[in-house]
């Protein structure tokens, strides 16, 4: 009875220590005390967020660069404020000399912005003030907007698409990539107001979910690729290609939509001086699109919800001579695939994803742009990361600008395990490390020590890539092998069915993983998300027996990391002891292991895999 008693004692002891709370900076906590978010990890009973509808007509005529732009917007404050001013981000403006940036511009890459022509409000036109240099620009409103209503707003618009192509801009003379070309509407949310983040085209964006009509006038001969469903096709494509477009969506086969010589022949599209294609998308962040007289397309559908038998379409754009494009849908597919049925485990949201040729490897909203390479296997990672973007942060409202360890963590962990089906663990891992790890655990700068929670729009260069890629993804993953697979996915799901099309903080995730696991993980949480730590491991001492060998290990880094203790015996065997990261969970410094052995240890070594060791020089340990 002593003894079940004192084991008790330590129990409470070790969970008292464990029970820890997360730094939360004071404008989060407001909100938590204001009821729009709980401590449960699960949306508050005030929770709110706004939401718009765009009408967008653009007209593009290559090759001249101008974008003439108009649009309607019905914006609906669902906040319980009233609302004088209005903020309105103009991305593009990023292009202006003198914007700011973090990295130089070429001449190639400068053009004069987004230009205003006409802005009204209820149907009254008011003066605009340029926004300089700004991606941002504040707005009095005539008339205050109260809760729960509404404001239609109006603007006229056009700016010249960039030489050089960054994101976006003109992939060949005639093939222009569009993406962020229209004012918006700033994300208004319940912890940091406005969104007054100016762009400096190193961290990405933050958008409400919204629905939008679009209309892309191009002329004859010209294809156009959007975010949403065409609600045209039969009047701008040729009878032919519109019934192949319509048959690529319920096969699995591949389906030459237009091929080179379609396109050379110039019938693919009605023969009209100008078509007007016409695309709806709802409930989503945003939107964004490619026109070509050039490019061929390639496309086909896959399941991507085996209990409803819902298809996604998967279709590829791009230049006749990309190769690893040839092959673009297939890889589509079997990302789409893949990800609606393992890692998430959601089913694919949109009905579509297109595959665009272009420089950016960059996701938007059922589009990606990606660079064109001679390594198969590359384009298909490259392809796969930017789809994995689908879920996090498009279906999940992320706020990649402040948060991006929410985005670009989970794609990059997502993309792992996507590779290690691929290409097999071994080759999987070594991919990982070169890519994502390498240059951080080898670099003892600094910066490299900071804490993935430290928001990311005060950061740059190598402090902000490893924070948002690699450390996230090996914190998610951390927490993978802590929880278990079953229990990991049965917590990220809840976490995802809590919260996508809503705008989650780091907190929201964190509590609703506690909460959904039924375990308290700030311990690991501020082990991982909220500490200078990074990955070092060391043998301080190993004690042999003819029963047991035991291992004292120093956790000099401080990361709760997995490891592999590995065994080699003096007949040449060897055996591994496989240990996540509840080893660390009653004390992150050090640890003493006792594994069960009959033979003769010979040596002793630590390996991690993708965990890797900053010192790999203490990693070992050899007998007399």
């Amino acid at each position: 009875m002593r003894q079940l008693i004192l084991v008790c004692f330590i129990t409470l002891l070790t969970e008292a220590a464990n029970a820890q709370s997360l730094y939360m900076p004071r404008n989060v906590k407001q909100a938590y005390q204001k009821g729009t978010r709980s401590m449960d990890g699960k949306p508050g009973k005030n929770y709110w967020q706004n939401f718009a509808r765009y009408t967008i007509n653009i007209t593009a005529t290559p090759p001249n660069r101008t974008i003439r732009g108009t649009e309607d917007i019905t914006y609906v404050n669902n906040s319980p404020d009233t609302l004088k001013t209005l903020v309105f981000k103009l991305i593009l403006n990023s292009h202006k000399p003198g914007a700011i940036r973090q990295s130089p511009a070429s001449p190639e890459y400068l053009t004069s912005g987004i230009q205003i022509d006409k802005y009204t409000e209820n149907n009254t036109a008011k003066p605009w003030r340029e926004a300089g240099n700004s991606t941002q620009r504040q707005v009095s409103l005539t008339k205050s907007l109260m809760p729960h209503d509404s404001i239609k707003l109006s603007f006229d618009w056009h700016y010249d698409v960039s030489v050089e192509s960054g994101r976006e801009g003109v992939l060949d003379s005639t093939t222009f990539f569009l993406a962020y070309f229209y004012p918006r509407v700033a994300v208004l949310d319940d912890y940091y107001g406005w969104d007054r983040t100016v762009f400096t085209e190193a961290q990405e964006f933050y958008n409400d979910f919204n629905d939008y009509t679009l209309t892309v006038n191009v002329p004859k001969d010209y294809i156009v690729w959007a975010t949403g469903d065409l609600q045209n096709a039969a009047d701008v494509l040729q009878p032919a290609y519109a019934k192949r477009l319509s048959e690529s969506l319920q096969t699995d086969s591949l389906i030459h939509v237009a091929t080179l010589a379609d396109v050379r022949a110039r019938n693919v599209t009605t023969q009209q001086a100008v078509n007007s294609w016409k695309w709806i998308a709802t409930n989503v962040p945003d939107l964004a699109l490619c026109i070509s007289n050039q490019y061929v397309w390639d496309a086909s559908s896959v399941v991507v919800d085996r209990k409803t038998n819902r298809r996604a379409s998967v279709q590829a754009a791009f230049l006749d001579t990309a190769k690893d494009f040839h092959q673009m849908v297939g890889f589509g597919r079997h990302a789409l695939d893949w990800f609606s049925n393992n890692l998430p485990g959601v089913p694919y949201p949109y009905s579509k994803t297109t595959i665009v040729q272009g420089f950016a490897d960059m996701e938007y909203p059922m589009m990606v742009n990606d660079g064109t390479t001679s390594d198969l296997n590359f384009s298909r990672f490259v392809a796969e990361h930017e789809i994995a973007h689908t879920w996090f942060p498009f279906y999940m409202g992320i706020n990649e600008t402040r948060y991006g360890f929410m985005d670009e963590g989970w794609a990059t962990a997502f993309e792992y395990v996507i590779s290690q089906a691929d290409l097999g663990n071994d080759q999987a891992t070594k991919n990982f490390q070169m890519f994502r790890v390498n240059g951080w655990i080898k670099d003892p700068s600094a910066e490299q020590d900071l804490p993935i929670i430290t928001p990311a729009n005060v950061l740059s260069g190598a402090a902000m890539g490893n924070n948002e890629y690699g450390k996230a993804a090996l914190g998610y993953l951390a927490l993978k092998e802590l929880l278990g697979d079953v229990e990991f996915k049965k917590s990220l799901h809840e976490f995802m069915d809590r919260w996508h099309g809503k705008h989650p903080t780091p907190w929201d995730m964190f509590n609703s993983f506690s909460n959904a696991s039924g375990k308290d993980l700030n311990w690991f949480w501020n082990n991982w998300f909220f500490s200078n730590n990074y990955i070092d491991f060391a043998i301080q001492k190993v004690e042999t027996s003819s029963a047991k060998c035991t291992i004292t290990i120093q956790n000099i880094g401080g990361y709760v990391a997995p490891m592999d203790i590995v065994l080699h015996f003096t007949d040449g065997t060897t055996e591994t002891f496989h240990q996540t990261p509840k080893l660390w969970l009653a004390n992150q410094k050090q640890v003493t292991i006792n594994l069960p052995t009959k033979k003769k240890v010979q040596s002793v070594a630590l390996t991690g895999g993708i965990f890797m060791d900053a010192d790999e020089s203490n990693n070992t340990w050899k007998g007399k």
